[in-house]
């Protein structure tokens, strides 16, 4: 038997999706953000300050394990800001992920697989535009099947003189 939302829930399911919709976009695009991050520290080995005595925005090379600490760079560290912000919004996407899941009945593989979305590249983009998709189809769906339809026999008017 596959659960279906409760029509009491439709409303909150609503706020649920937008929110779902909002926090999706912002977590792929930090994902994008730690991804080239991750690139330029590990790959090209350097890393973005910003507000240093260079200038507005500083390349430094990556520092050599253990030594970080000898050659602090003054300025804001722009990759481990972006890496804590990701984190921290990774938190507030799976609350979203559990406001549409729960009151949606979906079976927990589902809210596994929206929880991927915040750590695969792209796939929140993929995710929110099909579950947005799904979920409004299923509400409509459901608020249609619940709609009472009139009666043809009980919707004709009654002729004169009988009653």
């Amino acid at each position: 038997m596959v659960l279906q939302p409760k029509p009491a829930d439709f409303p909150r399911i609503r706020k649920s999706l937008s929110f779902y919709k909002v926090t999706s976009v912002i977590t792929g695009t930090m994902l994008l953000l730690l991804c080239a991050v991750m690139v330029m520290k590990y790959v090209f080995r350097v890393e973005l300050f910003l507000f240093t005595p260079n200038g507005f925005a500083h390349f430094e090379p990556v520092m050599p394990g253990g030594m970080e600490r000898d050659f602090a760079v003054q300025g804001f560290d722009l990759f481990k800001a972006i890496l804590i912000a990701h984190g921290w919004f990774y938190v507030v996407y799976l609350i979203s992920n559990f406001m549409l899941w729960s009151p949606m009945r979906w079976n927990f593989g589902r809210f596994l697989l929206l929880a991927l979305g915040g750590v695969i590249p792209f796939m929140s983009f993929f995710l929110e535009g099909r579950t947005a998709r799904e979920v409004t189809q299923t509400l409509e769906y459901l608020e249609a099947a619940q709609t009472p339809t009139p009666n043809a026999a009980s919707a004709a008017p009654i002729p004169e003189g009988r009653s």
